[in-house]
């Protein structure tokens, strides 16, 4: 079967951070998580912006708790989308979300075998950056078997770092995995993190915002070349003076969980 943009389409959730996904392509869809703050509870990116989200978080007494969207907002979703032959539904590393499982469990209750669904073992613009990939692949056509095998090389080749200001949140929202070896640090002590396997790891420690802000510079260059096929993104959680800092030196440099947290992405995509 030939794969199009025009037979195919793609969901993601919102913690790929593309609120206007089906503004930009047609065949996209973002299926919002649900957060709550004590009685209330709000549709990710829909009944809740981010800067709404992270305002409450700094100063609510109640701290937020997410939660995965269930199987039936899957099967919603997908049931729009039936004009399309094929559905690569991507979705959060399933050690740090029950996401993956409702999306599986909808695409069971369908049973068409149309609905593709991925555990992409990785987060936020991680997961858009794997939907980009695909997209270029279904705009020039492209089968499900290199789709299967740009999936998993993804997986094996695609590159993170994120910093955070404190593990406090990722601790409490019990997705600090192997990270909790740097839990308890000391003070003006930055962690830098990546996702290894699916969830959270522990990269190391640095003193200082300034230092932390040089690793994720100096990745830029140990881990990525001046080339075409390099794919480059920056995520941030209301540090938008600090990823914009990143951006900057990326341009310059390149062709191409919590508040404060500043994350570089990257993967190199030469085949489409």
């Amino acid at each position: 079967m030939n794969l199009t943009a025009a037979n195919t389409a793609i969901v993601l959730d919102s913690t790929a951070d593309v609120p206007d996904a089906a503004e930009r392509f047609p065949n996209w869809r973002v299926v919002p998580l649900y957060v709550r703050f004590g009685d209330e509870s709000f549709k990710d990116g829909v009944e809740i912006t981010s800067d709404e989200f992270y305002g409450r978080l700094r100063h609510d007494s109640e701290f937020p708790r997410t939660s995965q969207p269930t199987p039936a907002d899957f099967v919603s979703c997908y049931r729009e989308l039936t004009s399309y032959e094929r559905i690569f539904s991507l979705h959060l590393s399933a050690k740090v979300s029950g996401t993956f499982a409702s999306a599986e469990s909808a695409a069971e209750e369908l049973g068409h075998g149309v609905v593709h669904v991925v555990d992409t073992e990785t987060a936020s613009a991680s997961i858009a950056m794997l939907a980009l990939a695909i997209q270029r692949r279904l705009e020039r056509g492209t089968t499900d078997d290199e789709i299967s095998e740009l999936i998993d090389r993804y997986r094996r080749e695609r590159g993170l770092l994120f910093t955070v200001d404190t593990l406090e949140f990722l601790q409490r929202g019990g997705r600090i995995g192997k990270a909790a070896a740097f839990a308890g640090g000391l003070l003006h002590v930055k962690p830098i993190l990546s996702i290894v396997g699916g969830e959270v790891a522990p990269v190391k420690r640095v003193r200082g915002e300034k230092k932390a802000f040089a690793e994720l510079a100096e990745a830029i260059e140990t881990e990525t070349t001046d080339e075409p096929g390099w794919r480059l993104a920056v995520a941030h959680a209301a540090a938008p003076e600090r990823a914009a800092a990143l951006e900057k030196l990326i341009r310059e440099r390149r062709a191409h969980a919590g508040p404060g947290t500043l994350g570089l992405f990257w993967f190199r995509d030469d085949a489409a």
